[in-house]
């Protein structure tokens, strides 16, 4: 999309009309500090959940690799002994009624596509809404749960966190640094400052957490007790669809599976008709599992879903288990 392209150059390139944006990226700090100080000040409402509540999100627009990591996060803390929950905006979905919990065989057009992957690959109760709050509030009185993590939840200051940890592409970082709509970013850059952690997807600056994108053999769409070795598809071309915040991350990451591959990049949350991947030929298409679930629904039986587990490092681990256990309400607004 020629927009895509043109926000792309203009937040993470040198473009010179960023600069005629400036003007307006101050009013969108304004708004954005004074919404953080009435909230902080008492006069907006703070959401107190009854369990620690962990908020993962960004400072940029767009994404930035979170997913990955909420379903890391899950599955570290089931093997404390926990049992968690996991919230989110629902984004893409058009349900009736909020909150909405979400199962793994749920409508994407109804929930979203991300909550649909999360539910599947953590197996815990999720639920979205658009107010974070109101989903912690169903989860924790319906799902059993003992701890919640949020999904891109940074910003939502209605919600009280115990521990906060920021997600950075490594590889475009936080663009040109400037706030919406003169940059990528949602607030300044000394929000960093405050948050628990930063994990970055890649390589790691000073004083952040390396985080590892491992993919998974492809599983196919149609009949998803099948899976394929990268191995087997390194013969011919195949055709890579994409719609997440920064698409070039799974191409390569495919490349570095010694693939060859014709690349398809659509807009973030893409709602896909079966015409978008009618490419003129039979090679097989690779998706993300973002994507697959809006897929499903076509039955083209030469389409695979590429699952990607995270990896982090154990003093990242050892770190969280430390916050989780010092037994404090840690940060309410902040």
């Amino acid at each position: 999309m020629w927009w895509v392209d043109l926000l792309d150059r203009l937040w993470y390139g040198r473009h010179p009309a960023s600069v005629a944006l400036i003007p307006p990226s101050w009013l969108f700090r304004a708004v954005t500090v004074l919404r953080k100080r009435a909230y902080a000040s008492g006069l907006l409402t703070i959401y107190q959940a009854s369990v620690p509540v962990i908020v993962v999100g960004n400072l940029t627009v767009g994404g930035s690799g979170k997913t990955p990591l909420v379903i890391w996060l899950a599955g570290y803390l089931k093997s404390l002994g926990l049992n968690p929950g996991v919230v989110a905006r629902g984004y893409g979905g058009q349900a009736a009624h909020w909150p909405q919990q979400v199962r793994p065989d749920s409508d994407p057009a109804v929930v979203g596509d991300e909550a649909i992957v999360i539910a599947r690959r953590t197996r815990c109760p999720v639920a979205v809404d658009p107010s974070r709050a109101a989903a912690v509030a169903a989860l924790v009185e319906h799902g059993k749960c003992d701890v919640v993590i949020s999904d891109d939840g940074l910003q939502h200051y209605g919600l009280a966190r115990d521990i906060e940890i920021a997600v950075v592409d490594g590889v475009r970082r936080l663009g040109n640094g400037r706030l919406l709509p003169a940059g990528p970013l949602r607030e300044p850059l000394q929000r960093l400052r405050e948050v628990d952690f930063i994990v970055t997807n890649g390589i790691a600056g000073r004083g952040e957490f390396a985080m590892k994108y491992v993919p998974v053999n492809p599983i196919n769409l149609v009949d998803r007790r099948q899976s394929i070795d990268f191995s087997d598809l390194q013969s011919t071309s195949v055709h890579a669809v994409c719609g997440i915040g920064n698409p070039e991350r799974f191409f390569q990451m495919l490349k570095n599976k010694g693939l060859k591959i014709v690349p398809h990049a659509f807009p973030d949350h893409h709602r896909y008709r079966v015409e978008d991947l009618a490419f003129g030929d039979d090679a097989p298409i690779l998706m993300t599992e973002k994507d697959a679930v809006k897929c499903e629904r076509f039955g083209l039986a030469r389409c695979w879903s590429v699952p990607v587990t995270a990896e982090l490092p154990e003093v990242f681990a050892q770190r969280l288990q430390a916050l989780l256990m010092r037994g404090d309400n840690g940060q309410e607004a902040a």
